[in-house]
């Protein structure tokens, strides 16, 4: 399983990547957080703002930072324990 962080390095995008990170850590599971900061690529994902969140390469939010909780939820529903 996989977390893309769709940003370009903002303030708002390293808090999601801490978010996602901490997430990750409260579940245990072994997930790869990766953060995807190229314009280019950002764009395949057809989002409108950044920060946006991907779990294995399916947006899952963007323009907000969910908190810890709600990324963990979200995990859980694409397949974590």
């Amino acid at each position: 399983m996989k977390i893309q962080i769709l940003g370009t390095g903002c303030s708002k995008c390293k808090l999601l990547t801490a978010n996602a990170e901490k997430a990750v850590l409260e579940l245990g599971l072994p997930v790869e957080v990766e953060k995807v900061t190229d314009i280019q690529e950002i764009m395949k994902f057809r989002i409108l703002m950044t920060p946006g969140l991907a779990i294995d390469g399916k947006v899952k939010t963007a323009g907000r930072i969910p908190p810890p909780d709600e990324i963990k939820k979200m995990l859980q529903e694409a397949g974590g324990n």
